[in-house]
């Protein structure tokens, strides 16, 4: 069996100073089916993993980043259906606060949630490390210029 290539993305807007992170409910029929989640998804051949997540976001909910970077970490995760030890990038995407939403059939809402909610609403414990290690970096404000994902 082929490995399978995949990203994590978390979108966030600014909110009186403080980050709101983005969350999609999975809709009925779909994997994780009812489920609170960040964007996630596989890359396609011949495409960088930063192209994925961007690809992503804009079929998941027709959204565009103001600023897109790599998270410094990974989500890494034993997959027992296929024997698989998967290592996937994580990004993150400033999303304009006024942006609308327009959701894909995957899923069947979403809303934005301050740190402390997302994190209850994340069932995956790396998913839930890679929230909080995006919060800090962002309300520190050390996204560091080796991190950006030039996109024009």
């Amino acid at each position: 069996m082929a490995e399978k290539k995949l990203i994590d993305l978390y979108p966030y807007r600014q909110k009186y100073e403080k980050p709101e992170y983005l969350l999609l409910r999975r809709a009925a029929g779909h994997i994780y089916e009812g489920q609170w989640r960040m964007i996630g998804g596989k890359v396609q051949e011949n495409e960088y993993y930063w192209q994925a997540a961007l690809r992503e976001l804009k079929e998941e909910t027709g959204l565009l980043p103001e600023l897109f970077w790599a998270i410094p970490s990974i989500n890494r995760f034993y997959e027992p259906g296929t024997d698989q030890i998967h290592a996937v990038p994580a990004f993150a995407a400033r999303i304009s606060f006024d942006a609308k939403i327009t959701l894909d059939d995957e899923h069947s809402e979403f809303d934005w949630f301050p740190i402390e909610k997302a994190i209850k609403m994340i069932l995956w414990p790396e998913q839930r490390r890679l929230l909080e290690l995006t919060e800090h970096i962002l309300t520190s404000n050390q996204i560091l210029d080796d991190w950006l994902v030039s996109i024009c």
